[in-house]
């Protein structure tokens, strides 16, 4: 039985690096649920990756930070399919720390605001210039995090660019209700073990609390993430918009946990 009805349907899904890419594993459950999958990378590289990975789909290039390629690679889709596109997913993020960690406050602009750019504006251009080409009940997905209410140091100024991504999907998905039935949706997932995190520095630790913050003491699998972003990708979500699934196992409702306090003050 085809429950979430996503047999046949057109997903473009931007963002895969490799296979623990968050957008790999939406991909992988996307061809196991049926349908026609379509990948969007940045770079020759990992068009290459990509290929070995998913063989039995469509693959282009897209560097989003130059809006120009956005509507070049939305004509490039649209010129070898016949029917609309049924969803998007955009996983893509982007932080230079490259000269390491800073406080909050000696965040460099250049820096923060080419996140914004990658991480955040990337999703509303993509929204905009495929408007055309999607079918009217269309559903996009963007990926975020578990809260952009924790401080958490090692990850830095993405909390507010994950903040803004959030926001912008509620504009996004008001915007479009003026013209359409397209829905705009958010995964959040906690910590996961993806080649993107292990750049951050100091994540492995944070990576290994948050898994015994969880009610269940083990962490979050990109695949469990990848299986709501299938869901909301889904007719079977019609009913869902403007909203942000947060995918924690229990760890931001578990603060108190016996065994953290009982290490903390023991």
């Amino acid at each position: 039985m085809d429950f979430l009805r996503l047999e046949g349907k057109n997903i473009v899904v931007f963002g895969l690096a490799n296979k623990k890419s968050v957008a790999c594993a939406i991909g992988r459950v996307l061809v196991e649920a049926g349908a026609k999958v379509i990948h969007v990378v940045r770079s020759e590289q990992r068009a290459e990756t990509a290929a070995k990975l998913f063989p039995e789909s469509p693959i282009f290039l897209c560097d989003v930070e130059d809006e120009v390629n956005i509507i070049r690679v939305r004509d490039e889709i649209a010129g070898q399919i016949t029917e609309p596109i049924d969803g998007i997913v955009h996983s893509i993020a982007f932080a230079n720390y490259s000269e390491g960690m800073r406080p909050f406050h000696q965040t460099p602009k250049k820096d923060f605001l080419q996140a914004m750019d990658i991480s955040c504006f990337s999703f509303i251009a993509i929204a905009n210039h495929f408007k055309e080409v999607l079918a009217k009940q269309a559903s996009l997905v963007t990926i975020s995090i578990s809260s952009t209410r924790m401080a958490a140091e090692n990850y830095g100024y993405m909390g507010p660019v994950k903040a803004a991504l959030e926001s912008s999907l509620c504009f996004l998905a008001k915007s479009f209700s003026a013209f359409s039935e397209i829905r705009c949706n958010a995964v959040c997932p906690g910590l996961l073990k993806t080649s993107a995190s292990a750049g951050i520095p100091g994540y492995v630790e944070s990576y290994l609390f948050a898994e015994q913050a969880t009610l269940r003491k083990k962490a979050v699998q990109t695949s469990e993430a990848a299986h709501v972003a299938a869901f909301l990708l889904s007719p079977r979500s019609s009913g869902m918009n403007g909203q942000c699934l947060v995918v924690d196992a229990g760890m931001g409702m578990n603060y108190f946990d016996a065994a953290i306090v009982g290490k903390a003050v023991g």
